[in-house]
């Protein structure tokens, strides 16, 4: 496989991942925020603060983009490289390569 189909399956793999991480992580925060999360500890239901929320969200942004960060350093088009050869000043030869 060459670079570029690697890359391609990087991008949808990371999409597939993290959009199903960040979309469970929206549906949570928009959840928590409006007061309808709860959680359970030691056989007690208590409601989830707020601020849990706004977390999920957050994070949710992350998981977002890191999709688009792997797609862009994977897709994107490289500047070829560019052979100089230097001349020495007064000489019509170039100089050979150091050993």
């Amino acid at each position: 496989m060459d670079k570029r189909t690697t890359g391609i399956i990087a991008t949808v793999a990371t999409a597939l991942i993290c959009g199903c991480c960040s979309l469970f992580g929206c549906i949570m925060g928009v959840g928590t925020i409006t007061g309808n999360g709860t959680f359970e500890l030691g056989g007690v239901s208590q409601p989830m603060p707020p601020s849990y929320g706004y977390v999920f969200l957050c994070l949710s942004v992350l998981f977002i983009a890191v999709p688009i960060v792997v797609g862009f350093v994977t897709l994107r088009k490289k500047p070829a490289l560019e052979t100089r050869v230097e001349v020495a000043p007064g000489s019509d030869e170039p100089i050979p390569p150091a050993s």
